[in-house]
């Protein structure tokens, strides 16, 4: 079981002390066998998975890949949360072949292009996404593929050696595969306990976010087995807050991770959940409103915490050890070193590129066959993360997405800042701020809302609301209400597409 102040790999004074031989399978499986690894609510009732039936489902994936597979092959994961989903990356990663998680609620183009661009010849998957997966690749039923047999050797894979190619979500243009190797695990570590006010015996996960991105397979599932912290499998065909509220009971769930989207829909329902130890939540800045509501309707802090799929959580929040500042995301988690840099790679106190430095383990070896992308990523001794901040102290401010800072007339804007202000507004469900070309100030604040179901607002109203909080230059000058927002699936608002559509003048 985790020490809460004891992280594998991280020495105390944030250095890290990473092995030559590294294998996240025996990572994640070197545990007593009786130990609870997974809590399965996929089915009718509660079926607890211990580290040796977990070991013994991996194993026999193992065996049944080793006729078919080579180290350093591609294979992809097309499953949702369940143990076989876990199960079959242990097994790829255990035979130094690489993992290439997949998502259920792709479509054929959205598979074709992944699995064709890593060179996928074979799918783990179940038999609905054996019928996705068609004629793009041979799909592998996990659970059939199982063989039974003696334990395997783990392959005596390094921390560089590849293991897992992760795509990007897509919200800045065409996704990229993350290429990372073992030390991957072992970089997320750090975060994830402190972002759960330090994970500790007794502790449950659960995260509603799927297990095909990284969110949900390095910021939960992973960590929480390496660490010997129990991890739900739940399997929601869509998020509500009823269906929320059941898998934390019925798992006995104490620490989940939130995308804000989820939270968004929770406040939206007015859902206390009660009982939890800790909330962590990533992938968009949540702004004091969402604070001050998630203290009410979970009786904690929320913590908050950063990354992306090339390099997930350097910084984070940790209401245990130092004061939330609303508005901030945290402070760098030990072992990886985050900085504000200028265009020349020059630190900064002003507003500038957030950089994490070369040598952090979470840290992506390349883009999969895209040696341009992956130089242009990296700045002097830096990987650019592509956002914005600055420094208030020694919290970092997340101001924005790079091409999504707007200009207008002279003053930079951050669009975060000014969702933020509008989800405050008791008529709005949700909000995509972006910039709008404009002949005389640049570009202008557009803001594209939903409402709340029923509830009513007009654009002058929203207008004056941001005027009467922030900055008069920064409220929108136009306001389009739409029915929903474009999204990707990870629930991200796509501002490319808000963009396209305010430069189109297209509001429908």
């Amino acid at each position: 079981m985790v020490d809460a102040r004891r992280i594998p790999g991280l020495r105390s004074k944030g250095s890290w002390d990473i092995p030559d031989q590294l294998n996240m399978a025996r990572q994640c499986l070197n545990h007593p066998s009786d130990q609870v690894a997974l809590i399965d609510l996929t089915g009718s009732s509660r079926d607890d998975i211990t580290c040796g039936q977990l070991s013994q489902m991996t194993d026999g994936i193992a065996r049944g890949l080793l006729s078919k597979v080579q180290p350093g092959d591609r294979v992809g994961v097309l499953l949702s949360q369940s143990p076989w989903c876990a199960a079959a990356h242990l097994a790829i990663w255990k035979i130094g072949a690489i993992s290439v998680p997949l998502f259920k609620l792709f479509k054929q183009d959205a598979l074709r292009s992944r699995i064709g661009d890593a060179g996928v010849r074979i799918v783990l998957t179940d038999d609905q996404g054996a019928d996705l997966v068609g004629d793009l690749a041979e799909p592998l039923i996990a659970a059939n593929t199982a063989e039974p047999g003696p334990n395997l050797p783990f392959a005596a894979t390094g921390p560089n050696d590849p293991a897992v190619l992760i795509y990007t979500s897509g919200t800045t243009g065409s996704p990229k595969g993350a290429l990372h190797g073992h030390r991957v695990l072992t970089g997320h570590l750090p975060g994830v306990s402190i972002s759960h006010n330090h994970l500790q015996g007794g502790d449950c996960l659960w995260t509603p976010a799927d297990w095909a991105w990284i969110g949900g397979l390095f910021d939960v599932l992973m960590p929480g087995l390496a660490l010997g912290i129990p991890v739900v499998a739940a399997r929601l065909e869509k998020f509500t807050p009823e269906a929320c509220a059941d898998v934390i009971e019925r798992g006995g769930v104490r620490n989940v991770f939130f995308p804000p989207t989820a939270l968004r829909m929770l406040k939206a329902a007015d859902r206390a959940i009660p009982g939890l130890r800790s909330v962590a939540s990533g992938g968009e800045p949540l702004g004091a409103e969402m604070l001050a509501w998630g203290q009410q309707a979970f009786g904690l802090t929320i913590n908050e915490f950063y990354g992306q799929t090339e390099c997930n959580m350097v910084v984070s929040s940790c209401v245990e050890d130092f004061p939330v500042q609303p508005g901030c995301i945290g402070k760098p988690v030990p072992g990886h070193e985050v900085a504000v840099i200028d265009e020349d790679g020059n630190l900064t106190v002003e507003e500038g590129d957030v950089a994490i430095r070369l040598g952090s383990p979470s840290m992506l070896l390349e883009y999969w066959n895209n040696p341009q992308a992956t130089a242009e990523k990296f700045r002097c001794d830096w990987l650019i993360t592509g956002d914005r901040g600055v420094w208030e102290g020694n919290y970092l401010r997340f101001v924005g997405r790079d091409d999504d800072v707007i200009t207008s007339a002279g003053y930079r804007i951050g669009p975060a800042e000014i969702e933020d202000c509008l989800l405050t507004h008791p008529a709005v469900a949700t909000v995509g701020v972006v910039g709008k070309p404009d002949p005389l100030r640049t570009e202008i604040v557009k803001a594209y809302v939903v409402l709340k179901p029923g509830a009513e607002a007009s654009e002058a109203e929203l207008q004056d609301w941001v005027k009467d909080r922030l900055a008069q230059y920064s409220y929108p000058r136009e306001v389009a209400f739409l029915e929903e927002l474009p999204m990707t699936v990870t629930g991200k608002v796509i501002r490319k597409d808000l963009k396209a559509r305010a430069a189109g003048g297209t509001e429908q």
